[in-house]
């Protein structure tokens, strides 16, 4: 399974209540950064399908998913679990502090 990109906040809504565990990079394509994680967003969702829903918002896209989840700094990546915000990582960072934050929560 690979990364699902979210386009609106009902579909989002939707696939988030029901992931037991979910991780959402929040990101948009003019940022140089954001670009950095998309590698890495993209091997955990082909690691990880199956055991969590692996996904990303354009925050230009969505900005009511946005501005909920007070984003103020991307990429932001959200960690969920049965619908619920359980963690967050802001910026680039290493594979490892995302793959452990979603080991910790499967």
């Amino acid at each position: 399974m690979s990364v699902k990109h979210f386009t609106n906040s009902a579909e989002f809504d939707s696939a988030i209540q029901t992931a037991p565990v979910a991780m959402v990079d929040f990101w948009a394509t003019w940022c140089g950064p954001c670009k950095m994680l998309a590698p890495t967003i993209e091997k955990i969702g082909e690691s990880y399908g199956g055991k969590a829903l692996i996904a990303k918002v354009d925050v230009d896209q969505c900005q009511d998913l946005a501005a909920r989840f007070g984003i103020m700094s991307i990429p932001t990546v959200v960690f969920f679990q049965n619908g619920k915000e359980v963690g967050r990582r802001v910026g680039v960072q290493p594979p490892a502090a995302f793959t452990g934050a979603l080991d910790q929560l499967l």
